[in-house]
């Protein structure tokens, strides 16, 4: 979602502050702007579209000043233009904000009642006007900033500037989350601690409701009580250069190709040398558990699918999987003793968080599965199972995604052993073969050019079906959604077994049909859907083993093969494949590969 950055220090922010607003660009947005304070009055610049718009506005008409804030906004209330764009400010404060103000209509209404005029359509402006009418009464900025904030309903980030003092830059949170960071003679806030990376490795997370004072040599931190508090400084590992693009022409292809490294490096931290699980403690014991639930959202859901079947299969431990955003207004009952798992690529997702609050309330018991090991999610959870993707900076989910599904199996495997529902030989196999999928990747991705041969042909297709069976299915939903997400070509993934009860009266010689179906089990029922196909004359593309393939070649458009593997590690594999399909089929029809239209990376409102 929206993202913005904030310094105080002794040099200009203006360069600063547009170097950190690139750094969030991957959350996705369609305005950016920053503002400063020159001779203690507000400066504002403000473009549509992509930060080169205001890179150039900066070009032409540059902005000084050794305090300022910036923003990416990412429409909600009111259209992408230059008005509506942040910051948002009156001739005594300025304002940028990520979240939502639920109650934004009264206040507006209140505030124009006091003479207040708006000059947007956002509920974001609201809280400009409404720290200034507390000015207004003569209270100083830190005193208008905590009586405002008992007054906003929602979820909120903040970066606020005050007319008349140069050295003073106010951050708040609540329910999005804003990283603060120190320096030498300098403070920064920032949505995430990505956008800080250069300037600084020293980060402290906002707690719920809290707000700080940042000032050249010092922070101040306050609770929502507005007490003076300490929170727990964090050395990052990330820099600058983590974030680049090296030789790839977009981060979402660099980012399939890393990873091979990152399960490999996920893997090694939850087992040992020698085949054996090595996950972290947990407060509670798999023997006791009487059901999982998973929640997640759009990728992340589907891991949570495939886990299901991980834990059913091999634990024989009950799951229920469920939409995040759905969750929690089910008021579903919750069994004592359950686990609940949370899925999250940010640790920041709005939805997730609202599920895993009330799973709390139902006295769950939560495990967070994330890549950001400080994140709200993480924060919340009694015990966190980090994912070692690094940084995600492509919108659509690739080494997150497949890094996930390697900490799921690992638990899966850690309740089946507790449970005694599988025995020693079986899940050293099972850990050998996951050992060997970094090898397997890499041997796909040796391949990519007849994949990116088959993307021409599926450039020009309006709606493709993805099937798979058994834990093949949620990889036929992911495959579908990564076309969605980048291509904006129509496509829905379902269970093989389904295409005679609705979705095959779709098929005809311009319907292609991705079928995902390895050697085992459930191949021949596969390939029997797969006849039905292209007897309708649908353009079968087969992504299989080589057996697999030569059963049914030579009734298919396209045969993508990959190698033999264990079929329990199988979905680690085959989502390779369906991630390079969208990604080159994206570059056929030249649509923005990293930042699609109309999505976020990180959705922190609800």
């Amino acid at each position: 979602m929206c993202g913005i950055v904030g310094m105080i220090g002794s040099r200009p922010v203006s360069p600063l502050l547009l170097d950190g607003l690139r750094r969030l660009e991957y959350r996705g947005y369609d305005s950016a702007g920053i503002a400063t304070l020159t001779n203690g009055v507000i400066d504002i610049r403000r473009a549509t579209g992509k930060l080169d718009q205001l890179a150039q506005r900066l070009v032409d008409q540059p902005l000084a000043g050794h305090v300022g804030i910036g923003h990416t906004r990412w429409a909600t209330h009111g259209k992408p233009t230059e008005a509506n764009a942040h910051p948002h400010a009156t001739a005594k404060v300025a304002v940028v904000h990520n979240g939502i103000i639920e109650n934004y209509r009264a206040l507006r209404t209140e505030l124009e009642a006091k003479g207040h005029a708006f000059a947007s359509e956002t509920d974001s402006e609201t809280i400009a006007h409404l720290i200034t009418d507390y000015l207004d009464q003569g209270l100083t900025p830190q005193q208008a900033t905590a009586a405002s904030l008992k007054r906003l309903e929602g979820a909120f980030a903040l970066g606020i500037v005050f007319v008349g003092h140069n050295d003073l830059l106010i951050g708040a949170r609540r329910g999005s989350p804003l990283a603060i960071g120190f320096g030498d003679g300098e403070a920064y806030l920032g949505s995430d601690a990505l956008a800080l990376a250069p300037l600084t490795n020293r980060i402290a997370y906002l707690e719920e409701g809290d707000w700080a004072e940042l000032y050249a040599g010092k922070i101040i931190i306050h609770d929502a009580a507005d007490k003076i508090v300490d929170r727990k400084i964090h050395i990052t590992a990330l820099s600058g250069a983590m974030i680049g693009k090296g030789q790839y022409r977009h981060f979402m292809l660099k980012e399939i190709f890393e990873q091979p490294a990152v399960i490999g490096d996920t893997l090694s931290a939850l087992t040992t040398p020698d085949d054996a699980l090595a996950m972290p403690p947990l407060p509670f014991d798999w023997k006791d558990v009487p059901r999982v639930t998973i929640v997640g959202c759009g990728t992340a859901c589907y891991a949570g699918v495939v886990a299901k079947y991980w834990f059913e299969q091999l634990a024989r431990l009950p799951v229920e999987v469920d939409i995040a955003s759905e969750f929690r207004y089910r008021e579903a009952p919750m069994q004592a003793g359950g686990v609940t798992i949370a899925v999250s690529q940010s640790g920041e997702t709005a939805d997730t968080l609202a599920a895993l609050h009330y799973a709390k309330s139902q006295g769950q018991k939560i495990l967070a599965v994330v890549n950001v090991p400080q994140s709200s999610i993480a924060r919340l959870a009694d015990v966190t199972v980090p994912t070692m993707a690094g940084p995600e900076i492509g919108v659509a989910s690739t080494k997150a995604f497949t890094t996930q599904l390697t900490v799921l199996l690992c638990l899966a495997l850690t309740a089946a052993q507790a449970r005694g529902a599988i025995d020693a030989a079986r899940a050293k196999a099972i850990l050998h073969a996951l050992r060997e999928i970094p090898a397997q990747i890499n041997a796909v991705l040796r391949d990519e050019h007849h994949i990116q041969e088959l993307a021409h042909h599926l450039a020009d297709a309006r709606d493709v079906l993805y099937l798979g069976r058994g834990l093949l299915y949620p990889i036929a939903m992911e495959g579908s959604l990564k076309l969605k997400e980048i291509s904006y070509i129509h496509a829905e993934g379902y269970p093989a077994g389904e295409l005679k009860h609705g979705p095959i009266a779709l098929i005809d010689e311009n319907m292609p049909v991705v079928v995902l179906a390895p050697g085992g089990a459930l191949y021949e029922k596969t390939a029997s859907n797969i006849q039905e196909v292209a007897a309708r004359g649908g353009k079968v593309i087969m992504i299989s083993d080589k057996s697999g393939i030569a059963h049914v070649g030579a009734k298919t458009f396209w045969n993508i093969a990959l190698p033999e593997t264990d079929a329990a590690v199988a979905p680690l594999l085959y989502s390779v494949p369906v991630q390079l399909l969208a990604y080159y089929t994206a570059i056929a029809k030249g649509t923005d590969v990293d930042q699609p239209r109309n999505l976020a990376k990180s959705v922190t409102v609800e």
